[in-house]
């Protein structure tokens, strides 16, 4: 059973900066396509972003595209999947969840595998 796990979520204050990992727990059954999403309180699931494991295609989600300061990237040799943010704002304020499934997809149901989640506050 693939398992996920996350880390990196904290505090910060707007216009701070996080790392979000996800390391992947066993690479014969590893995902293709790995997203992150995340998720509000009173909001729906938001798509945020999502990569094959070599990155030759890569999404991001309306919320954040167009703002060159969060990208999406994988670690091969360590089997983690990473999400930059930099230039934070509160209504980045979320629990972050990293997905795992087949292909590359803006929905969550063609996620397979989810991770617990980590919270991010953006907050002075």
């Amino acid at each position: 059973q693939v398992q996920l796990v996350e880390s990196g979520g904290g505090l910060v204050q707007p216009g701070g900066s996080l790392r979000l990992s996800c390391a992947v727990s066993e690479r014969t059954s590893t995902p293709y396509a790995m997203a992150w999403f995340r998720k509000a309180p009173g909001l729906e699931l938001d798509f945020v972003a999502a990569t094959t494991w070599t990155g030759e295609l890569i999404r991001y989600g309306n919320s954040v595209k167009g703002r060159f300061n969060i990208s999406i990237s994988t670690d091969d040799t360590k089997n983690t999947v990473y999400l930059q943010m930099n230039s934070l704002k509160p209504e980045d304020t979320a629990l972050y969840y990293c997905a795992g499934g087949g292909a590359v997809s803006y929905t969550d149901a063609q996620y397979r595998y989810w991770g617990q989640g980590t919270q991010v506050t953006v907050s002075s």
